[in-house]
């Protein structure tokens, strides 16, 4: 039996109705059920996978969103390449609401997370670029045929929440370097890298973060309505970019664990 699915999608707020005419596959994996069920449609003539990251009903808070079934059942449906849009704030003040980001870079200040399939065992894999660079420039080739103007690297930010930044903790994070903030990048990406898959970003800035936005600071109802207003721009971008990814990988994702002995099988 073949691959069910070669790349995949792992939404964010908005995003659930990405595939139409999708099929719903119910996955097992060894760290429990996924967030939801996976939706399988053709994109391009490929075939992808839809993985709602919170739930259909938002279910899954962002700490407690179980990341390793996640990237465990997309592999073994067969995908090896992932795209992960995300809502972020922004932590400069060029980087405004509507302003999309593909990042290279990631700082990790979440705490508690289940962040490796590898609990034992010598298993020791290259973070030093957590994206994948044949993912971003497809990403930002994409969004330019767009119109739409990505801003071409970042940092971003990855803290626990569910509560959003003090002002103090804002400044802080672009002081060490931050370009946008967020809660779900880790240790999602960390974890594709362990599986040897492609995982790329797209950031939606839907607010500036509260030590950047003297006048106010950051609310739920903001957050939502400025990313749905961009909801149909996101989509478009990531189902083109879908389309224009390449079947064969040639970055180093794929070889990610090569010399690394395993503790257990892949799927």
């Amino acid at each position: 039996m073949g691959p069910t699915a070669e790349l995949a999608v792992i939404g964010g707020s908005g995003l659930y109705a990405l595939l139409d005419g999708a099929t719903e596959h119910q996955v097992e994996t060894p760290y429990g059920p996924p967030s939801d069920a996976i939706t399988v449609a053709e994109v391009g003539g490929r075939p992808v996978a839809f993985l709602p990251r919170h739930g259909r009903d938002h279910r899954h808070p962002p700490h407690l969103i179980p990341y390793r079934a996640n990237l465990w059942a997309l592999r073994s449906l067969g995908v090896r390449q992932v795209l992960a849009p995300c809502a972020v704030g922004g932590l400069r003040p060029e980087l405004g609401p509507g302003t999309f980001v593909v990042p290279d870079q990631l700082i990790d200040r979440t705490s508690g997370r289940a962040q490796t399939y590898y609990d034992r065992g010598a298993v020791h894999v290259s973070f030093a670029d957590p994206y994948c660079p044949t993912g971003r420039r497809t990403l930002l080739d994409t969004a330019a045929g767009h119109s739409v103007a990505a801003v071409d690297g970042g940092t971003v930010v990855v803290v626990e929440g569910p509560r959003f930044s003090t002002r103090a903790e804002s400044r802080w994070f672009a002081a060490i370097g931050g370009s946008v903030v967020n809660m779900t990048g880790h240790p999602e990406a960390v974890l594709a890298r362990e599986l040897a898959l492609c995982y790329t970003s797209i950031a939606l800035v839907t607010d500036l973060d509260a030590g950047v936005d003297r006048a106010g600071s950051v609310t739920q109802q903001e957050v939502f309505r400025v990313f749905a207003e961009n909801t149909n721009t996101l989509r478009a971008v990531l189902l083109d970019a879908l389309a224009a990814l390449p079947a064969e990988r040639d970055c180093p994702c794929g070889t990610a664990l090569d010399g690394i002995q395993l503790p257990f099988p892949l799927p």
